[in-house]
Formats: C-alpha cells, structure tokens, sequence
C-alpha cells in the first residue's frame, strides 16, 4: 500500500480557493505528525502547515497563517489543507509527508519525516 496518496491540486485566480487531501495508510497516520511541504519554482523546499494526528496541535508557517487551514478525519486516515485567499506566490508543487513514528512534542524536521507523497502542483495566477 502506497504510505500516502494526494489530491486536490489545481489552478485558480489570486483570491481563490483549493482543498488538497492526503490519504493515509494505517502505519503512516496514526500517533504521527503529517503535513504539507511545497516547493516554489526556483526556490527551496518549505514546510506549509502540519498537524498531530490524533491531536490538535498544528503549526504553519507565517506566509498561509490566516489563509491556509489543516485538518484531520481521523476515522479516514487523511489530512486536508484548505487554502483560502491564494496568492501568486503560493504556486508550488506541494508534498503531502508523514513522519510515520510516534511523537509527544516539538516539530520533525524535513528529514525526519519518513514518508512523501507524489506532490500535487497548485498553480494561481494573478
């Protein structure tokens, strides 16, 4: 089984709106932190929003707060990432990850996350 599978990538107009999904298998979701990384053409990889599995805890970075929302269905083993008010500067190829190991604390960093998805390209033009 695939650890993770995306959806829900697209492209919009500046102000617009998509919703990406990440599918989880068991091993992957559960007791785990997933998230979104994204990567913008020409620039380094940065991570978007994450979120305890099975918890409440979630981090974003300062570019999509107040924009973007994560949420969980835990019954469903998927991550959802809701993007509001997308801006150009929010096109990117974006990675849903899972560090796929239990955590009680703190924030993986890029490496620690054992699990990547395919990516899915957002794309919002002005």
């Amino acid at each position: 089984q695939v650890p993770l599978v995306e959806s829900g990538g697209g492209s919009v107009q500046a102000g617009g709106s998509l919703r990406l999904s990440c599918v989880a298998s068991e091993s992957a979701f559960k007791y785990s932190v997933m998230g979104w990384f994204r990567a913008p053409p020409g620039k380094e990889r940065e991570g978007v929003a994450f979120i305890y599995t099975g918890g409440t805890s979630t981090y974003y970075h300062d570019a999509v707060k107040g924009r973007f929302t994560i949420s969980q269905n835990y019954g469903k083993n998927t991550v959802y990432l809701e993007m509001n008010n997308l801006k150009p500067e929010d096109t990117a190829m974006y990675y849903c990850v899972s560090e796929g190991k239990p955590r009680t604390m703190g924030w993986p960093s890029a490496e620690e996350y054992q699990h990547w998805g395919q990516g899915t390209q957002v794309t919002v033009s002005s």
